[in-house]
């Protein structure tokens, strides 16, 4: 098993495994040495702590908690904290090595990191969360700092957290510390335009890959699955840029409307709705796989990973992917896509608009200066434009998919950046 290789868990359920395949087939393409694909593929730092925590009924109960630092060549690490039951240190290092491709591709200096501690958030109280997130920030301190490590929200987790966090060691260190952790409330130092950052840089991806295919926004299709924070807002994105959205779905099911489905009453109706699109009526409930193999034109898995398999591959109709999830497509399904001439857009590209704004936050806070939305949002569509040109034309150079072209921008990137450094 290599020393990135997620726990043997089948193809199906581990999207981590999936990234090592396709970590290992552009190296192929660049021709590194073996030495460069160690340090490559070894993180530099793992640091696996225990958390004594006192539970609101008086007892004490440990958790394990885990920060992996995959590289810090381009610049401090960034990386979520994932707050969920089955987090566990093959996942978090994995999961720190896809932030390190995804920093790369969208050029900005960041290395890759990742976080996470083993507990059921649904079913602790706001209290013992604080206790946990400020344990887990007190037994990191060595490791955080603005110049050092980054963290930011992710699975279960969110700017409360943060908040917590960036308390916590801004007591440490006797003075406030803003730029320590990104995603925090605007009025801690979040930064305007963080929310939809995500879902616009799918739509600014979206639309530069209709472009290439030839495919007018004014008379093109999209289903999006997932109505989370990303799907919600691609899909607003796309539909005011004419894109007509014909399905959208979460976890209660898939809703198709062929004349096409206003998402600003969507979006509006799980606001009221428990965050929720149970009961909406403005399609006819499918399932989600059924969302999957719909007649469009674009397709925006933006809902869990490996919903894209070999299985399913072959029936799926869109001319263009755009993954707004991580992992959403399993690696046996990547030949299939390229064979039917699909073009996917890889979620190291596609969903980087996140870390892109994460890091104008940090920027921001480095300065002292708020910046407006229309200017992080101009810039922040300018990266993801530029990165969206670079691996498009290294798929055309390498004869490649647009997936294996990100992963060889990444890694040529942070391979360069190396032997100029110099190792020891």
């Amino acid at each position: 098993m290599s020393y990135l290789e997620p726990a043997p868990i089948k193809d199906k359920e581990n999207p981590l495994l999936s990234m090592m395949s396709r970590f290992d087939e552009a190296v192929k393409h660049l021709g590194i040495s073996n030495e460069m694909y160690d340090i490559l593929k070894v993180p530099y730092r793992q640091v696996v702590v225990g958390l004594p925590i006192t539970m609101d009924n008086g007892s004490i109960k440990v958790f394990e908690g885990y920060r992996v630092l995959h590289s810090n060549i381009l610049g401090p690490s960034k990386g979520g904290i994932r707050f969920a039951p089955d987090v566990h240190l093959d996942e978090v290092r994995a999961l720190a090595a896809w932030m390190t491709w995804k920093c790369a591709v969208v050029d900005i200096p960041y290395g890759g990191a990742k976080g996470g501690v083993t507990c059921n958030p649904r079913e602790m109280s706001a209290g013992e969360l604080e206790r946990l997130m400020r344990a887990y920030t007190q037994s990191m301190l060595d490791v955080f700092g603005p110049d050092k490590d980054i963290p930011a929200p992710d699975m279960g987790t969110s700017p409360r957290e943060m908040a917590w966090l960036m308390d916590e060691y801004s007591k440490a260190k006797g003075m406030t510390v803003q730029a320590v952790v990104t995603g925090k409330p605007l009025v801690l130092g979040g930064s305007l335009g963080r929310v939809e950052a995500t879902g616009r840089g799918v739509m600014v991806c979206a639309l530069a890959g209709m472009e290439k295919l030839r495919l007018n926004p004014f008379k093109s299709t999209a289903a999006v699955q997932g109505f989370g924070n990303v799907g919600s807002h691609a899909a607003r994105l796309l539909h005011e840029r004419g894109v007509k959205i014909v399905a959208i779905s979460d976890f209660t099911g898939a809703y198709y409307n062929e004349k096409g489905i206003d998402i600003a009453e969507a979006m509006a109706y799980t606001e009221k709705n428990n965050k929720s699109l149970e009961g909406y009526k403005g399609g006819e409930k499918i399932t989600n796989e059924a969302l999957l193999e719909l007649e469009v034109d674009v397709l925006v898995p933006a809902a869990k990973e490996d919903v894209i398999t070999d299985e399913n591959a072959s029936r799926i109709k869109a001319k263009l992917i755009v993954e707004g999830a991580n992992g959403p497509t399993s690696a046996g399904a990547d030949k299939t896509i390229n064979e039917k001439g699909i073009v996917a857009i890889p979620d190291i590209l596609a969903n980087a608009g996140g870390v892109t704004v994460s890091y104008f936050e940090w920027v921001q806070n480095r300065l002292g200066y708020k910046w407006t939305q229309e200017r992080v949002e101009r810039r922040s569509d300018r990266i993801m434009k530029d990165a969206f040109e670079k691996v498009y034309e290294a798929s055309v150079k390498y004869n490649t998919s647009m997936r294996i072209a990100a992963y060889i921008v990444a890694i040529d990137k942070v391979a360069q950046t190396y032997k100029f450094r110099g190792g020891y």
